[in-house]
């Protein structure tokens, strides 16, 4: 097939052109940059501002089957939860996703698919750490904790309702959850925790402190890219919509990540928590119910396993980028 992704210049976006590429098909990139990290893999990578319906409207054109929207703005919680981007977030992300639609219901796309986000869920169900409720059917009455969980959640019923009006335009609609891996993000503010926990740990010295916002007992899940992209693949291929969860169901906290981050180290640092208003969430995981009964498959990667192979590459860019001082 002929197939755009949006935000190929990104983390997922990068890994999902790779998978696409081997599996035979042509794709061409778009994205407002350049991949930080690693030469594209796509047939055709070009740089453009999807905010612009013009752009968008040249890069999705009559010949492409298959687009995979997942061009936003966006970062970590340092980026997403402090309320200082929050009108970039929506502005930015919903003029993306209005542009793209359009377009795609205008020309041949058959089908496209929408990264959401587990930021959707409602603030009321993720108050205790040890108990979460994320799944697909808690979404309303909704209630997201950060504007761009609202964002995320108007782009959803936007991709549904093309789909409603135009039913020649195939949906699919996923909720991430905290994706992570290499050639991803690992300093400048909209790194995701897995990363900058990794980054902060290759930088510190035996005897160091490094910092925990919050109290460390906030919850989260974290999926390796591989089995993200892997998700992506089958519910693709699947005959189901969504919205469904794209997450792993192993919960961990704060704390106990970052002494993991550390013990894979070899270092001797200590964990100093520190206050910080944007945390987020009390607790967030995924719920797999769901994918299970509709694609008969969840990701299964052990966490470690992941967080090891990503400290390894942060290490290895932390090292590059100290001898080039």
């Amino acid at each position: 097939m002929k197939i755009v992704v949006l935000g190929a210049g990104g983390f997922i976006g990068g890994h999902l052109v790779s998978r696409l590429k081997k599996e035979g098909h042509w794709v061409r990139g778009v994205d407002i940059k350049y991949h930080e990290f690693k030469k594209t893999d796509a047939d055709e990578f070009i740089i453009a501002d999807l905010r612009d319906p013009i752009k968008v409207d040249v890069v999705i054109d009559d010949t492409i089957d298959e687009v995979y929207q997942l061009a936003a703005d966006m970062g970590g919680s340092t980026y997403i939860n402090t309320g200082e981007h929050d009108s970039d977030v929506m502005h930015n992300s919903c003029l993306i996703n209005l542009n793209v639609l359009k377009s795609c219901s205008e020309k041949n796309v058959k089908k496209v698919f929408y990264s959401s986000s587990a930021c959707v869920y409602p603030e009321y169900n993720q108050l205790d750490p040890d108990n979460p409720k994320c799944a697909e059917d808690t979404t309303y009455p909704a209630e997201p904790d950060s504007e761009y969980g609202w964002e995320k959640l108007f782009s959803e019923r936007l991709f549904f309702v093309f789909n409603k009006d135009f039913p020649k335009l195939d949906v699919r609609v996923a909720r991430f959850h905290n994706i992570y891996g290499p050639f991803g993000t690992w300093e400048g503010g909209r790194e995701k925790a897995p990363a900058a926990f990794c980054r902060k740990v290759a930088m510190a010295k035996d005897g160091d402190v490094v910092e925990v916002y919050g109290d460390g007992k906030q919850t989260r899940s974290f999926l390796l890219v591989d089995e993200c992209i892997e998700g992506i693949m089958r519910f693709m291929k699947s005959e189901f919509k969504g919205p469904v969860n794209i997450g792993s169901e192993e919960m961990i906290n704060m704390n106990d990540f970052m002494n993991m981050v550390i013990r894979l180290s070899g270092k001797k640092l200590t964990i100093k928590n520190t206050e910080f208003h944007g945390v987020g969430v009390r607790g967030r995981n995924s719920d797999n119910k769901l994918i299970k009964e509709k694609l008969g498959w969840e990701p299964d990667y052990p966490l470690e396993k992941g967080i090891k192979t990503t400290y390894d590459w942060i290490k290895g860019e932390v090292d590059k980028k100290n001898q080039e001082k």
